[in-house]
């Protein structure tokens, strides 16, 4: 090297030489359906959600608890739909109040969910999912996958599989 190599000129050249050589990573994504009670925003997997619904019309089963709002007819197959208000501690839902149904499938479970509205279905890098945040409330905690902001907003992903488990065991 020569002496002129050496000065703080041209260490501080060279250094940008080097870091100006950009890495392209491929980050994971994870794809997610977005959706709203009320105010509050919430995700599944999209590898956990089979399709969504218009807002079809349910047919109410005497005798089912509350949180099962009926069946739908699917093309000839009969699906169940859960009152996702219910399962998660929700308000009833405004009257006249437009909604969805996630048809939803995991741990060898399937349902429908009615939600209040889907907001989006993204593939988001798998960094920006986070753990859940200490003010989760305690009937939430176990079923929380992460949080992530979307739109301005903080969206709670939720484990559809617990979710179901907790379901079948009669714990939501």
């Amino acid at each position: 090297m020569t002496e002129s190599s050496l000065t703080l000129d041209g260490i501080l050249s060279a250094r940008l030489q080097v870091s100006d050589a950009v890495v392209d990573v491929e980050e994971p994504v994870v794809k997610l359906v977005i959706f709203t009670l009320d105010e509050d925003w919430f995700a599944f997997p999209g590898d956990k959600i089979r399709e969504i619904l218009g807002d079809s019309p349910v047919y109410f089963l005497p005798g089912c608890p509350p949180s099962l709002e009926g069946v739908i007819n699917l093309r000839g197959d009969i699906e169940s739909v859960l009152r996702l208000r219910s399962v998660l501690g929700h308000g009833e839902a405004p009257a006249a109040a437009a909604s969805a149904i996630l048809l939803g499938q995991a741990s060898s479970m399937r349902s429908g969910l009615r939600v209040d509205r889907v907001e989006d279905v993204v593939d988001v890098p798998q960094s920006s999912l986070q753990p859940p945040i200490h003010t989760i409330p305690d009937n939430l905690r176990p079923i929380v996958l992460g949080v992530l902001t979307f739109r301005d907003h903080l969206v709670t992903v939720l484990d559809l599989a617990r979710i179901f488990d907790d379901y079948r065991q009669g714990l939501r």
